[in-house]
């Protein structure tokens, strides 16, 4: 989200499935803040201006620990969890 003045900033959650890819809409330029376990669910909270008036796809790459990742440069590392044991490790895809 670019600074300056925001009449109505929210914080929402998304949650994600333990999938290669995760695709999300959300509104234009919202901030990734955190990513927990949540009910047995990765969860992503993100601050949003809910007074933008564009929605974007953002999808995000889920790893298990161990797993080759190709053209791993098109990927900004989000948080690493661990659920049901094992290790997962989230990446936005640029």
């Amino acid at each position: 989200m670019e600074s300056g003045e925001y009449l109505n900033v929210k914080i929402y959650k998304y949650p994600l499935i333990l999938a290669d890819y995760n695709p999300v809409v959300m509104p234009k330029g919202s901030t990734i803040l955190d990513l927990q376990i949540q009910n047995n669910t990765p969860t992503i909270w993100v601050l949003v201006d809910t007074n933008t008036k564009y929605a974007e796809v953002r999808t995000f790459a889920i790893f298990g620990t161990g797993q080759e990742i190709e053209n791993v440069n098109r990927y900004k590392y989000i948080k690493t969890f661990q659920l049901n044991n094992f290790v997962w490790h989230v990446f936005e895809v640029d």
